[in-house]
């Protein structure tokens, strides 16, 4: 009998049957069933994995009822994760509605997910998308809890109402000026109680200099006779018409900034007090009394703040009640989103660059960011130069060094890791001093200088006075 026989294949062969082969980690698919969207204003291109559906690419408009419709389908096709880009304003309805629906939502930064060269268009843009975020590519932009995102948005209202309401202190001014009344060069702010009295008096029809320089506040640095001489012009009707709309609006605005204190106020007591406010409620006594500003809020800020976060924010200088609260409305209070201080610097943009090719470093500017929390702290760094702080002393000793952009950036670096330490942790902010670390600083240079004597040779003999 003859046997059948089977000729084996070469050992070669026999290996790599035998051995499959497996591609590198960051070639493997993360998120299989991951859905890509492409944000328009007026339609949404989406796009699934193939074998989804028969088609895998569709456009939905921007309605209501197509946004549900495209949930819908999402949910037909199994999908569990999706990434999105950050167009305008576009992407928050969709946003809020795909979280409602169960699916886990990315919002991604237009910046990490440009596209190779070549041919550029919705389809492309969107299954794009969802090729990187199946490779696990993409990581979410960070977007605080509904409460905050709340308090976030009546706080942005308000700071647009304030930029409103200045165009119209311009306008103001601008009409004084076409009638000659100079009275923004005799007092420094129009919209004070002097002010603001005799822009109502010249809108009621009071034209007498003499009886409008009795306004004046006694607060106020120059004399009688000056104001009386600032307010000889030509009260021409036009002008008088302009300025009486540009009172009006002012007005106006006014009153809806008030509205909005009142909205804030009601966010902020649905949020639930701090187990920490036990430590936090014996340093409110020892807080500092400081100067009212012109748009701070109506109501008290700070004890929401030490009820809410357990911390006294306002205890850093530089950083009043309104700055507090914004970068809270901004960062939220759960910050275990970021491991460190550090990293939590580096979200905001106030780190240094680490631009390196070939060895040698190409710059260290920091990289842009549209953060309102970043912006709230340079601005609150800014107005260290006057303090008589540790903080303000490190700020002047960088802004004669590197300039005031660096030291502004620098300052608001120190302010970002003292509130993450301060709210993460409840560590209460202690106020070294300036005399302090000057001296500390005397005695880095001393010691460097030291190191630096030892190794050519030399020793550092302190002088006698």
């Amino acid at each position: 009998m003859r046997k059948d026989t089977k000729q084996k294949p070469p050992k070669s062969k026999q290996k790599s049957q035998g051995r499959q082969a497996k591609l590198p980690k960051h070639l493997e698919h993360i998120n299989k069933m991951a859905a890509g969207i492409d944000v328009g204003s007026k339609s949404h291109f989406v796009a699934v994995p193939e074998g989804c559906d028969e088609i895998c690419v569709r456009e939905f408009k921007s309605f209501t009822a197509d946004l549900h419709e495209l949930a819908n389908w999402l949910e037909k096709c199994g999908i569990e994760t999706v990434a999105m880009e950050s167009t305008g304003v576009y992407w928050i309805p969709l946003y809020e509605l795909l979280e409602l629906r169960g699916f886990e939502v990315k919002l991604v930064d237009a910046r990490h997910v440009k596209n190779v060269s070549g041919r550029k268009t919705d389809v492309l843009d969107c299954q794009w998308l969802q090729q990187l975020h199946t490779y696990g590519l993409l990581s979410g932009a960070f977007r605080p809890n509904e409460q905050v995102c709340a308090l976030r948005a009546y706080l942005r209202q308000r700071s647009m109402l304030i930029q409103e309401a200045a165009s119209h202190i311009q306008h103001m001014q601008k009409a004084l000026s076409q009638m000659n009344v100079q009275l923004h060069n005799v007092i420094s702010d129009i919209t004070g109680d002097t002010g603001m009295k005799i822009i109502r008096a010249i809108v009621g029809g009071e034209r007498d200099a003499k009886l409008l320089a009795k306004y004046r506040n006694s607060g106020c640095k120059n004399p009688v006779e000056i104001i009386e001489k600032s307010l000889e012009g030509h009260y021409r009707d036009e002008h008088i018409f302009s300025l009486k709309q540009a009172l009006a609006l002012y007005d106006f605005y006014q009153a809806k900034i008030k509205e909005c204190d009142i909205e804030i106020e009601k966010q902020l007591s649905t949020f639930e007090n701090c187990l920490r406010n036990e430590k936090a409620e014996p340093n409110v006594g020892k807080r500092k009394t400081r100067s009212k500003c012109k748009n701070t809020l109506s109501f008290d800020v700070t004890s929401h703040l030490i009820r809410i976060s357990g911390v006294d924010l306002t205890a850093i200088p530089g950083i009043e009640a309104s700055s507090a609260l914004k970068v809270v409305s901004e960062i939220g209070l759960d910050l275990t989103r970021w491991k460190s201080s550090k990293q939590f610097a580096s979200w905001l943009g106030l780190c240094p660059g680490n631009k390196v090719s070939g060895g040698k470093r190409l710059g260290g500017k920091s990289k842009r960011t549209a953060s309102y929390a970043a912006s709230t702290l340079r601005m609150a760094a800014s107005t260290l130069h006057r303090s008589q702080t540790a903080l303000g002393a490190f700020f002047r000793r960088l802004k004669n060094r590197l300039g005031a952009p660096k030291a502004t950036t620098a300052a608001a670096h120190k302010l970002a890791v003292i509130i993450f330490e301060m709210i993460k942790n409840g560590i209460e902010y202690n106020e070294t001093g300036q005399d302090y670390y000057e001296q500390q600083y005397r005695q880095r240079l001393i010691k460097n200088l030291s190191l630096r004597a030892k190794n050519l040779g030399f020793e550092l003999i302190e002088a006698a006075c």
